[in-house]
């Protein structure tokens, strides 16, 4: 458990860029704790990702499992493996019951949430290791996945095909919340923020030293923060945005990996790290470190329901935090 100091000052006065992440007050800081741990695979653990209600968590990694779990008990749902290699991404649609991996096989899958004994789709046409995916917030036929070629592809959910092909992510895709209008698309040290229904590059996001691992947008689709090893970066996105850095967190010795926007506080990004999660403040660039895992913390998931946040580990293990 650990307690923010000195958050938000009672003096800040509406005028920061970005206050729309500021919108919560938590002058008086705010716990995070630690609520329940899963042996969740027999392998490394990569990714992970709460039902748009909250009540099931999916996780899979190196032993190509997807592991479906009741949040509320950490009772298994089910275990399913059809994959042949490791599994990199897995996101659930917010719209309907179904999420969809990704994996060094080269294919994509998608799984109805409600009977998840089998795949419902395997949609092939990679060409080298799919390394992410995304579903569409508000197309629900629509889902993009991206190679470690930048290739990227958009899919028709209902019925596998794929709807067109192009270059620009190698490592993370993720949509714009709420309208989908964009898609941001991490390659090398950059981000793309694509046009999704032109794939017009409308901005690059550049500034990063090392590669990009990771993407993640807040709720409200105005900022978008990014994380290679030695740094994070927020970047205002709104409308009329030309794309700049309004905050960025450098490395101290502990390597970044991941984020993702708490569910509860707008205005703190957790950071996942080596064994640890890193708690930052955004608007008052303070940071909290709390040790989570004994290996690498791979990936975060937050339900914006519950306020639950989940920690994936190259330890095997997941984690639920509140």
């Amino acid at each position: 458990m650990g307690r923010l100091l000195e958050e938000e000052s009672n003096n800040h006065n509406g005028s920061h860029p970005i206050d729309p992440l500021a919108r919560l007050d938590i002058n008086k800081g705010f716990t995070f704790t630690e609520v329940s741990s899963i042996r969740a695979s027999r392998g490394k653990v990569i990714s992970c990702d709460f039902s748009p209600d909250g009540k099931l968590l999916a996780s899979g990694g190196h032993d190509k499992e997807v592991a479906l779990w009741y949040t509320d008990t950490l009772e298994p749902k089910a275990r399913i493996q059809e994959h042949s290699s490791l599994i990199t991404d897995l996101r659930f649609s917010r719209r309907m019951s179904r999420f969809a991996t990704s994996s060094f096989d080269k294919t994509v899958r998608v799984w109805d949430a409600d009977n998840p004994s089998y795949s419902l789709h395997t949609l092939v046409g990679h060409c080298s290791m799919t390394m992410a995916l995304d579903f569409h917030p508000n197309n629900e036929d629509l889902l993009c996945s991206c190679d470690s070629d930048s290739e990227i592809r958009y899919w028709s959910i209902n019925n596998g095909s794929c709807l067109s092909v192009f270059k620009g992510g190698d490592s993370n895709v993720r949509f714009q919340p709420r309208h989908g209008k964009s898609l941001a698309a991490a390659a090398e040290d950059s981000v793309s923020i694509l046009d999704v229904e032109t794939q017009a590059c409308l901005l690059t996001l550049q500034g990063h030293l090392r590669p990009v691992y990771s993407v993640c947008w807040d709720p409200s689709g105005e900022f978008l923060a990014t994380v290679s090893e030695d740094s994070v970066k927020v970047w205002t996105l709104g409308s009329g945005s030309k794309g700049d850095c309004v905050y960025e967190l450098s490395c101290s010795g502990n390597k970044f990996h991941s984020c993702v926007f708490h569910p509860r506080y707008p205005s703190v990004l957790v950071v996942a790290c080596y064994q640890s999660l890193e708690l930052w403040n955004v608007i008052e660039n303070k940071t909290m470190t709390i040790q989570a895992h004994e290996s690498l913390v791979s990936t975060l998931a937050a339900s914006t329901l519950t306020g639950m946040i989940a920690s994936a580990s190259h330890d095997k293990f997941v984690k639920l935090w509140k």
